[in-house]
C-alpha cells in the first residue's frame, strides 16, 4: 500500500448563478483551473455537478489533498461542504484524470440526481461509497474524456 496516498469525497452546496451561462463559464474555469493545479499537486479525481451541489473526489497525496481542499473552502461557488469520506487508499480510482467532469450527459445527470432525491443531500443519509460510485459509474458509461482533462 501507497501509505501516502489519500481519498477525499465531499459534497458541496452550488452557489453558482442559475443562469446556464453563467454556470458553463464557471464550470470551464472550475475545471481548467483544477487541471492546472492539480498536475503539479498530483491530484487525480473527479467532480459532478447540478444546479444543487458538487460532488467531488480528489486522490493524492495526504498533504496534496487536504491543500487543494483548503482551497475549495474558500472558494464562494461551495458552502455547506461535507466530507463523506477520507481515507488512505491503495490505488487511485482515477489514476489518467487530473479531473474528471461528469454530469452533461442525461444518465449521469439523473444518477446524480438520485442521490438528491434519496437523501436529500443530508450526510446522515450520505456516504462516500455512495457518491464514489456514482461518480466512476458515470465516468465508466460515458466517455467524456478529451486531451485536456487527462493527468500529464
Amino acid at each position: 500500500m501507497n501509505s501516502d496516498l489519500y481519498r477525499m469525497v465531499y459534497l458541496s452546496r452550488n452557489n453558482i448563478s442559475t443562469d446556464e451561462a453563467i454556470v458553463r463559464k464557471e464550470i470551464v474555469q472550475i475545471l481548467r483551473s483544477a487541471r492546472e493545479k492539480n498536475v503539479k499537486e498530483d491530484i487525480t479525481g473527479a467532480l459532478m455537478f447540478n444546479t444543487a451541489c458538487f460532488a467531488q473526489i480528489l486522490e493524492g497525496p495526504r498533504d496534496n489533498v487536504k491543500k487543494t481542499f483548503d482551497r475549495i473552502e474558500c472558494d464562494g461557488r461551495h458552502s455547506d461542504i461535507v466530507i463523506l469520506d477520507f481515507n488512505q487508499i491503495e490505488k487511485r480510482a482515477f489514476p489518467n484524470w487530473s479531473m474528471a467532469h461528469v454530469g452533461e450527459d442525461s444518465t449521469s445527470a439523473d444518477r446524480f440526481f438520485m442521490i438528491a432525491e434519496e437523501t436529500n443531500f443530508n450526510p446522515e443519509h450520505l456516504s462516500g461509497d455512495h457518491v464514489f460510485n456514482a461518480l466512476l459509474a458515470s465516468l465508466d458509461e460515458a466517455d467524456t474524456a478529451s486531451p485536456s482533462s487527462k493527468a500529464a
